[in-house]
């Protein structure tokens, strides 16, 4: 369903099952594309441990585009891309490590006009333990032509995956022949395949192979002849089927070889030489086979010289007594040579520690002699001749250092990875730390012996920093370092692996180092604040919301929140209402103790909440929120790693807005002296679950800017309090305020007198219980009530002159006060002395009342105050023991009180002021 021109990439079809350590390819190619004939391929791996996460292998155009865990393996081209032809090309990966699992993309770059088609491809490669395992026993064996000769091998897997076997044998004739024929193998299909100098023979039986058990295969070979003098060894193969129905093998093992010695029918006495490996390096073993081939030898007599380029190296006379040349003794007597005769028809030189010098063709020469003593030899014959390679060792390990960690948060842990590919001898391995911005020496962070032996650094040995720092063997070259808890940045920077390879007194060290960058837990650690509402009404709730944000994933580390408070106006620094620490423990603050009992706190996600129910007064001021982190994995929580602060959020508590109203209509009261009468006050609206305080007022008759004065107040408990003015008993029993209803009050005046004339008025305070007490939300003051006496008319007359006199302070001193004229007999006089200025507010000191008795408001002055009273009209005030407070204007007024009928109240029928008299009192 393809149109010409669209793009289509195809790779290889998975799921793939590779062993680890093998040399694995991937082929992709692309149709359909336009532009050059050459195109461009990109290489990617998506990991199991981040399935939508890209991580860049290799490029066929960009040099840059491996991830830093792939750079290494890239530049040492232990994996490559290999181009087939224009449009196709294959992945090789060299030595597969488990790392490498996961899905894997082929993408190619788009040179087409427009895009259309597929530029990308993907397939799943799994990477399998290699299970195989083939063995053989080393031999050395000499047959006569014609003699039965039968090899074992055992082969065995345990691959979870079907696999299939084969199983072959090959010859290697000549001792430095590297071309290794086939003899006879076991196919995958369970179909025998002889090789092409073997058909022959096995056609006609002479050659065979058969499974004789589960993992047990034997070569049979009839009649040995001599072309099959040499060396032969097993070589097993695991088989899979891949997806597209092609078997790929995924795996082969070599046996040990087993040397053959053939003697032939025409010859009576044979020499074959045979060496294990000829191809040496410096340090090595070599060791030589010298195999005599002849009839009834057990009772025939050899002597055998090993020679090295022709010049004689040892003999071995035929009672086996070895004779070293002069050159060599030394070596010999060291250990590093060895010659002997094994038995009459196998003779062993082993030269330990091949050196330059041993370079060279060996052969065996054989004579055999009569007898023991006999020097003049029967026959002679020499072997073929085998060559010996000895090279200068040289490491061929190369350093792979990545990191599967680049860049992490403080507390995060490293993981770092050292390879040391194709190191054939024990390696001991060191890691070191270059800090960011670091110029001096190396810091040694681990080191580990070839034996193992471990050792760290003085600045990773205390545990209780960051972690329990690991270095593991994961295999013979791969070295995993882990820390476990990073502090800071400076735990950043380059981390270096040193390998040293060991080998016979040499030792080759490479080296390698790759970059992480630790960031600070602080980075783009950032709180906001903030409310819906800046203003709250008394008993409602309110919310602050704490928005923290960073650059790495809040939830992965331990945080800490924590609630501060500056009450309004400010008196102190932010005080800590609260912390959530990270284990979810609630934490109060002492200072406000008042808050545990009306906040709520929540979480989600990064988003933390403060709830403040029944705002009061004292929830009134400034909040913010503290935000503390902790490393990942911190076991102990010591000192935060990062902190900060977010912005100021105020809040303002008001009181609900008082809707009382009071009315403010003035009117007047007209009354007979003696007369009780009520004063109103009335509430025309306020709020249904409102209380009240009253508190009345009294103006004196002029002047017009008299200070008023407070009679009583009642709180909204009802609670009475007088002004200082009506205080006295008697004036708080003729003084009452009363609530008649629930927005009426009255001031209710008993006996009232013509001293009560004034103009009388309310204030009215709205209360309301809000959250934590009870709150004034406003006032009110009603209008002017003028209380005023209406007289019947009758006139009394009062002394008007005013004096002025003096009294020395300690002595006593008269004031008069003379009633001219007569009065009904029938009438009751009372008097009253005021001590104050004609324009002021004159305080009474005494009263006589009709009854005859006295009342002094003043109760201080009871003591000093005597009205002598000679006549009915005269009420004259004695003041004894002048003070000096005592100066001031006096005056007395006279009221004269009528019955009107038996068992009727008095009524007041007139009243008359004396003049006023200035006293002025003389220190003693």
């Amino acid at each position: 369903g393809l149109s010409t021109g669209q793009r289509v990439v195809t790779v290889q079809k998975g799921p793939l099952y590779r062993v680890r350590g093998s040399h694995i390819t991937l082929w992709c190619k692309v149709s359909g594309y336009q532009g050059p004939a050459e195109q461009n391929f990109q290489w990617s791996i998506y990991l199991p441990s981040a399935p939508e996460r890209e991580v860049q292998i290799v490029s066929t155009i960009d040099p840059s585009f491996p991830y830093a865990i792939y750079t290494q393996r890239v530049s040492s081209r232990g994996i490559y891309v290999e181009r087939l032809q224009g449009d196709a090309v294959l992945l090789h990966i060299t030595k597969l490590q488990d790392r490498d699992a996961g899905e894997y993309e082929c993408h190619t770059p788009n040179t087409d006009e427009r895009y259309f088609g597929s530029y990308s491809a993907k397939t799943n490669l799994s990477v399998i333990a290699d299970t195989l395992t083939a063995s053989m026993a080393p031999q050395v064996l000499t047959h006569a032509e014609g003699d039965a000769v039968e090899l074992t091998c055992e082969v065995s897997k345990s691959t979870a995956q079907h696999t299939h076997l084969s199983v072959g044998w090959y010859h290697l004739q000549g001792a430095g022949e590297s071309h290794a024929e086939e003899v006879l193998t076991l196919s995958k299909d369970f179909v025998l395949r002889p090789g092409p100098s073997y058909a022959q023979r096995f056609l006609a039986g002479d050659v065979q192979l058969n499974k004789v058990g589960n993992t047990t295969y034997k070569l049979s070979i009839g009649g040995v002849e001599p072309s099959d003098r040499g060396q032969l060894y097993c070589e097993a193969a695991e088989w899979i089927e891949d997806p597209d129905e092609t078997w790929k093998d995924i795996s082969r093992k070599q046996t040990g070889r087993t040397s053959l010695a053939v003697m032939s029918q025409g010859r009576d006495l044979s020499v074959d030489i045979t060496a294990a490996e000829t191809s040496l390096s410096e340090g090595d073993t070599l060791q030589l086979n010298c195999m005599v081939g002849a009839q009834k030898s057990s009772s025939r007599h050899f002597q055998v010289l090993w020679l090295l380029n022709g010049v004689e190296v040892a003999r071995v006379d035929p009672h086996g007594v070895l004779i070293w040349e002069e050159e060599y003794e030394e070596r010999a007597k060291l250990g590093q040579l060895r010659a002997f005769k094994q038995s009459n028809m196998v003779y062993v030189l082993t030269i330990y520690e091949v050196g330059l010098k041993d370079n060279g063709t060996y052969h065996c020469s054989v004579s055999e002699v009569k007898t023991p003593g006999d020097f003049h030899s029967i026959q002679t014959n020499l072997s073929s001749g085998i060559q010996v390679d000895v090279k200068l060792i040289e490491s061929r390990m190369h350093l792979s250092v990545s990191t599967s960690t680049p860049q992490v948060m403080a507390g995060d842990a490293l993981i770092l990875l050292c390879e040391a590919q194709g190191a054939t001898s024990p390696v001991s391995v060191q890691w070191w730390h270059l800090p960011p911005q670091h110029p001096g020496p190396r810091v040694p962070v681990a080191a580990m012996e070839r034996d193992g032996t471990l050792s760290l650094g003085s600045a990773y040995r205390d545990g209780g920093t960051r972690g329990s720092l690991r270095l593991e063997k994961a295999s013979s070259g791969t070295f995993t370092l882990v820390i476990p808890n990073t502090l800071d940045e400076s735990d950043g920077g380059r981390y270096g692996c040193e390998v040293t390879e060991w080998s016979r007194g040499q030792s080759w060290t490479e080296e390698g180092e790759t970059a992480v960058t630790v960031s600070s837990m602080g980075l783009g650690l950032h709180a906001t604040l903030r409310s819906r509402i800046a203003t709250v009404t008394y008993g409602q709730s309110f919310e602050l919301v704490c928005q923290v944000s960073a650059s790495y994933t809040l939830e992965e580390v331990p945080v800490s929140v924590g609630w501060l408070f500056q009450p309004s106006p400010p008196t102190s620094h932010y005080q800590e209402l609260v912390r959530v620490l990270p284990s979810g423990t609630v934490a109060w603050g002492a200072a406000q103790p008042h808050f545990q009992g009306k906040a709520q706190l929540t979480k989600a996600a990064t988003s933390f909440r403060l709830r403040i129910h029944n705002a009061a007064a004292a929830e009134e001021g400034t909040y913010q929120c503290e935000v503390e982190v902790w490393r990942r994995n911190t076991l102990t929580l010591g000192q935060p790693a990062a902190t900060t602060r977010s912005n100021a959020v105020g809040i303002k508590v008001v009181l609900p807005e008082s809707k009382l109203q009071v009315s403010t209509k003035e009117s007047s009261v007209e009354i007979a002296g003696g007369a009780d009468t009520a004063i109103e006050c009335r509430i025309a609206f306020a709020q249904n679950n409102s209380q009240f305080s009253v508190t009345w007022y009294l103006l004196p008759p002029p002047p017009a800017d008299a200070i008023p004065l407070k009679i009583v107040r009642a709180n909204y408990s009802s609670i009475l309090e007088y002004g200082a003015e009506f205080s006295s008993l008697a004036q708080k029993s003729r003084f009452l305020s009363q609530r008649v209803s629930s927005n009426v009050f009255w001031l209710r005046i008993l006996s009232a007198n013509p001293r009560d004339q004034g103009r009388y008025y309310c204030v009215v305070e709205e209360w309301l219980w809000l959250a934590d007490g009870w709150y004034k939300l406003g006032e009110g003051a009603s209008g002017r009530t003028t209380l005023e006496f209406k007289l019947p008319g009758r006139e009394m007359h009062l002394e008007k002159t005013n004096r002025s006199i003096s009294a020395r302070e300690g002595e006593e001193v008269t004031l008069h006060c003379l009633l001219r004229g007569a009065h009904l007999s029938t009438a009751r006089l009372s008097a009253t002395w005021f001590q104050g200025e004609e324009s002021g507010r004159a305080r009474p000191l005494l009263t006589l009342h009709g009854d005859g008795t006295i009342e002094y408001p003043q109760e201080s002055l009871a003591g000093r105050l005597h009205l002598r009273r000679p006549t009915a009209g005269d009420f004259s005030l004695t003041l004894h023991s002048v003070e000096k407070g005592d100066a001031g204007v006096y005056h007395c007024q006279v009221q004269e009180w009528q019955q009107q009928s038996e068992g009727k109240d008095w009524a007041l029928q007139a009243l008359a002021r004396s003049g006023y008299t200035q006293l002025t009192t003389i220190p003693p």
